[in-house]
Parts: structure tokens; C-alpha cells; sequence
């Protein structure tokens, strides 16, 4: 896969604000804001569909199932153009998906919708790394990488408590046609400020998939899903959860999402902070973290003040993961550049439909929303024992070859 964009694209960047990086942002604000709202309009939606809130909790687990299979498929598919056409095709994807939602008639084409919507997600982030990447000097590609992701984090401060909002008081529908809306302005924000660039290539698919397959790419990869699902095993549910445990009005359900956002965004700089001090010191300590926290939830989620720390707390431990585990999958599978990036999205969306899952089978269960933070923190103790035994496997590996 052609790397770059324009080369002489970077340091006219570099010269003044850097637009195509706010475009990239826009785009990224737009998917969180759709990857996000229904864990807020989970009840809204629920009654608006006639099914049960773990049924329409499926619908976040279809959207995520939809990134991990789409993920490589669309990126491989999307590369033959160049970069500044393939994103803009992919929000288009994303415009269509929210406004087949916003219009679907039922259950089961919502969950349609959400699969068609999701499809754009991991071949937008695995693309635009790589354009965010090429747009700058190369001493400030990292932070231009991290520049595009905050968009991510910043759309569950303003977008997604935003969406909620709209769906509580005017209804889901046009939640998701707002959020359309996101879209066009994400691709009249590409058109304009990304350079025309160059025609895209295929890359060497057999090689990258076996780079992808090596047991070290494989457990960073296991690492992810555990971290994400035990973020997703009480971000889907958070609504009814706060509901039943802290009798949250929507507008505290609202208040509180903006209070994760600012978590995320939080943890989002203190993973990328001491994931550069030692990536398997910052996920041990972080999935060690997230497990203690989630254990303790039930008891703080019982009042208003105790539910807004928690949460905000929670927030900023699950995002801190972020950086440090996906720079174990990028690390592991260095060789492989084309895909690397999108699979660890894939990855990280598997989780989420892993989280989803195990929120609804306790709910199901009768269990209590109490239980659902808990499962979530065992979770999290698996993505830990994961990273443990790695690191013995590695030792005996060392030990032998010395």
C-alpha cells in the first residue's frame, strides 16, 4: 500500500494550521459520535424498536462485528484509489448507513443499517493514519496520528452526549440524521483540504497476513479485545445501569456520558504518555487498573456524586489502554504497514461486541445491572493474565535461545 499522500504536502502543512489533519479529526468525530450514541438512547431505542434492551444492545455488537469483518475487506478494496477518494467514499458509506438508520422502519433493518454503517470505520482509521502520517515532517507523525484519534475521544465530550440529548428530547431518528449530517461535512472537509495525491496499490496480502497470524500479533490482538470488552460491557449498558442504580434522570445519563468523554480524553494522553516509557508496564498497569475500578463500581454507582467520580474515573482507565495495547499490535506486526493499523481497529471492535454480549447474557440472567461492571472488571483480569503470561513465554523463549 502507497504510504504517503504528497510529500510536499508536509511541509506546507507544517507551515501554517494543518488542515487536512482537522479533516481527518472531523471524519473521526463523526464515528465516534455514531460508534457511541446508542449506549445513551439504549432504552429510547429500545421501546422505539419493541425489544428488550439486551436485544437492542445486539445492535452495538453488530456495528462492531461489522468493523472487525470490514475492516481488512474494505481497506484491501479502498486502496486502489488515492487516499483523499477512498476516505471521502468511506464517509460516504458512513452518511448512507446513519440515514438507512435514521429511516429504518424496524428492528432488524436498524441492525442492517448498523452493519452497513460500520463497514467505513477500520479502513477510515487504517487509511487516515497513514495520510495524517504524510502530511507532516516525519519527526511529528506520531502526533499527527494522535491528532486524528482525539477526534474520537472529543466526540464523546460534545457529539455524543449531543446526539443523546437530541434523541432523548426529539426521538433516535434524528439522532442518527444529525449524525448523518457529520458525514457530508466530513467529506466536504476531505475534498478540501486533502492533497490529490497518488494513485493507490495493492499491497502484498499473502505476506501481511502471515505477518499477522505470529502468535506475538495474535496475543497483543487477544489483549485488545479484553480491554475493550470490559470497557463495552458497561459503556453499552451505562443508561439502564445508572438508571436502576442511581435513579439517573436522562439528563444525568447525558451529563455522565459528557463526564466519560472527559475521561476518555484524559486517558487517551496519560496511555500515549507512559505507553512511550514501556508499553507492557503501561498495559499491566492500566488493565490492573481498569479491573480494580470496575470491581468497585457497584458501590459508588448508588448516588449521583459517587456515579459521576466513577465514571469519570472509568473513563480515563479504559482509554489509557488504547495507546499502549495498539502499539503491541503495531510493534508485533511491523512488517505488515497496510493492514496492521485496521486490524488492531477490528480488534478493538471485536471487544466491543464481546463487551455487549456479556453485559446482555447478565442482564438476561437476572443477575442485576449491579453485576454488569463487575463482569466487566473480570474481563479486564483476562486481558491482564493475557499480557502476564506473554511476557513469561517471552522470558523462556530468551532463556533457551541464550
Amino acid at each position: 500500500m502507497n504510504g504517503s499522500v504528497s510529500r510536499g504536502s508536509a511541509a506546507e502543512a507544517g507551515a501554517g494550521f494543518n488542515w487536512p489533519l482537522l479533516a481527518l479529526a472531523v471524519g473521526a468525530f463523526g464515528i465516534g459520535t455514531t460508534e457511541f450514541t446508542p449506549m445513551g438512547l439504549l432504552p429510547v431505542i429500545a421501546q422505539g424498536v419493541d425489544v428488550s434492551i439486551p436485544s437492542a444492545g445486539l445492535l452495538v455488537s453488530a456495528y462492531a462485528v461489522g468493523v472487525m469483518v470490514g475492516a481488512p475487506f474494505m481497506t484491501l478494496a479502498f486502496s486502489r484509489f488515492g487516499k483523499r477518494t477512498a476516505l471521502m467514499l468511506l464517509m460516504g458509506i458512513f452518511t448512507i448507513g446513519n440515514l438507512l438508520s435514521a429511516l429504518a422502519p424496524d428492528y432488524y433493518t436498524l441492525l442492517a443499517s448498523r452493519l452497513v454503517t460500520s463497514l467505513n470505520h477500520g479502513a477510515f482509521f487504517g487509511l487516515g493514519a497513514i495520510v495524517a502520517a504524510s502530511v507532516v515532517p516525519q519527526e511529528k507523525q506520531a502526533s499527527a496520528v494522535a491528532t486524528m484519534f482525539m477526534g474520537l475521544t472529543i466526540a464523546n465530550i460534545g457529539g455524543v452526549p449531543a446526539a443523546t440529548w437530541v434523541g432523548q428530547q426529539v426521538g433516535w431518528r434524528a439522532a442518527f440524521a444529525g449524525t448523518a449530517g457529520l458525514g457530508l461535512l466530513a467529506i466536504v472537509s476531505l475534498w478540501l483540504a486533502l492533497p490529490r495525491g497518488e494513485a493507490g496499490t495493492l499491497p502484498d496480502v499473502r505476506r501481511e497476513l502471515g505477518v499477522l497470524v505470529r502468535p506475538a500479533v495474535l496475543l497483543a490482538m487477544a489483549t485488545t479485545v479484553m480491554g475493550a470488552g470490559a470497557m463495552f460491557t458497561l459503556y453499552t449498558y451505562v443508561a439502564p445501569v445508572l438508571a436502576d442504580l442511581a435513579g439517573a434522570s436522562r439528563t444525568f445519563v447525558t451529563l455522565a456520558l459528557v463526564l466519560i468523554g472527559v475521561g476518555f480524553t484524559i486517558g487517551n494522553g496519560l496511555g500515549g504518555r507512559l505507553a512511550d516509557w514501556s508499553l507492557d508496564g503501561a498495559t499491566k498497569i492500566f488493565l490492573a487498573a481498569l479491573a480494580a475500578i470496575m470491581l468497585g463500581l457497584p458501590l459508588v454507582l448508588t448516588s449521583h456524586a459517587g456515579a459521576a467520580a466513577g465514571l469519570l474515573v472509568w473513563g480515563a482507565a479504559t482509554f489509557a489502554i488504547v495507546p499502549p495495547v495498539q502499539m503491541r499490535v503495531m510493534q508485533a506486526a511491523a512488517e505488515a504497514p497496510g493492514l496492521a493499523s485496521s486490524i488492531n481497529v477490528g480488534a478493538f471492535n471485536l471487544g466491543n461486541a464481546l463487551g455487549a454480549a456479556v453485559g446482555g447474557a447478565v442482564i438476561r440472567l437476572d443477575l442485576g445491572y449491579a453485576a454488569v461492571p463487575v463482569a466487566g472488571g473480570l474481563l479486564a483480569a483476562a486481558g491482564l493474565a493475557l499480557v502476564l503470561a506473554g511476557g513469561r513465554e517471552e522470558r523462556r523463549l530468551a532463556s533457551c535461545d541464550a
